[in-house]
């Protein structure tokens, strides 16, 4: 299970990178995919320590990998919507559900198989840290993406989302949550 949600979670951090604007933008909200791709190859190379000669073996099987991720993405996201639409239907559920299934098998394959491909170039060392590193990437363009203004719509300035939806600011005292004090009388 553990190795199901690694990988499940290493498609969608290749895929989710490449697809958050990062602010650079080529005009009417459309993301710069080059600049992310550029920015996303300097931070792995510079995180995990990739040396040239490393470099000039790990991008070409990374670049790939990718393509192959992407195809999988694509076949995924069809199996998901037909899967939706069989729901609402409500018929060919149990058709689309295994298609469906067997996309998301395909992609954690693609990822055992991707990890066995990277240390045929890299150290199991860099390899760990090239998959920490995608995660951090992720996570940066996503905090981008909120500060931006686009991430959550909707939630007031300071506002904070909770369990339960979005709650007020947090309190200057510590206290986790901002409390009415009663009315003087």
């Amino acid at each position: 299970m553990k190795k199901l949600f690694v990988a499940l979670l290493a498609a969608g951090i290749s895929v989710a990178a490449f697809a958050q604007p990062q602010g650079g933008h080529r005009g009417h909200g459309k993301p710069d995919f080059e600049k992310i791709k550029a920015e996303k190859v300097a931070f792995i190379t510079s995180e995990v320590g990739l040396d040239s000669k490393e470099a000039e073996a790990f991008w070409p099987v990374y670049n790939k990998i990718e393509e192959e991720q992407h195809a999988l993405v694509r076949a995924e996201r069809q199996a998901y919507k037909a899967l939706s639409d069989a729901i609402a239907a409500g018929s060919g559920i149990e058709a689309a559900l295994d298609t469906y299934l067997k996309a998301k098998e395909a992609n954690v394959n693609l990822h055992v198989k991707n990890a066995k491909e990277y240390k045929k170039v890299l150290s199991a060392d860099k390899v760990a840290k090239f998959y920490t590193c995608e995660e951090k990437f992720l996570r940066r363009q996503l905090g981008k993406l909120g500060k931006e203004g686009r991430g959550v719509k909707g939630r007031p300035e300071g506002a904070r989302q909770g369990r339960r939806g979005f709650t007020g600011p947090k309190s200057s005292s510590g206290d986790k949550s901002v409390k009415a004090e009663p009315a003087a009388e």
